[in-house]
């Protein structure tokens, strides 16, 4: 009798650790395809705020997808120009304007920004021990880019929250920081 129990146990307990298994593997974003970079023109890369420009050859992952957004979402903070002529590229595609980069602003990846739903958009950033709210006004395209409308630069990973000079300053990550650029972050909506 002792035996029955104890393998019905660990039939039960099996049952549990294969599902909660599947429930984290079904969680995971992953890449959609992949894209062939192109050697930009002559001149026509923004290396501003240490951007990378496109490869020749190059495969890059692309996501339609980003990680399952939660109270306290990890992602990796990234530094944009959204003014014009930064390294933003164009105008930001919430309102087809540039933004001072004195506003605590940010873009998405493709799945967070969510169609445009997020736009104009509040969120939390936590990260170095502080936090700030910031509006969501772009999409860091996961899912394009080596061409001229993305400034002959790679697709945006997953898991980014692109982020003004305000979010930074206002995270108290100085310009000397070697954080500075590429910091590991939490998020929430707002």
């Amino acid at each position: 009798m002792k035996n029955k129990i104890y393998s019905g146990a660990f039939l039960f307990i099996l049952i549990i650790l294969a599902t909660n298994w599947l429930s984290i593997d079904a969680q995971k974003c992953k890449p959609s395809g992949k894209l062939r970079g192109k050697k930009p023109p002559r001149g026509q890369c923004n290396k501003g705020n240490d951007s990378e420009c496109c490869k020749n050859g190059q495969l890059y992952p692309i996501f339609k997808c980003s990680p399952q957004v939660s109270k306290h979402t990890k992602a990796t903070l990234t530094i944009n120009s959204f003014q014009k002529g930064g390294d933003g590229g164009g105008p930001s595609a919430c309102d087809n304007k540039y933004h001072s980069d004195n506003t605590p602003i940010v873009a998405l990846s493709t799945g967070w920004f969510d169609k445009r739903r997020r736009c104009f958009g509040h969120i939390t950033i936590h990260g170095n021990g502080r936090s700030v709210k910031a509006m969501v006004v772009d999409e860091c395209d996961s899912t394009m880019g080596c061409d001229a409308e993305h400034d002959y630069q790679p697709p945006c990973p997953n898991n980014i929250v692109d982020a003004s000079k305000a979010v930074w300053k206002a995270l108290g990550v100085s310009e000397s920081d070697p954080r500075r650029g590429f910091m590991d972050i939490f998020w929430s909506d707002a």
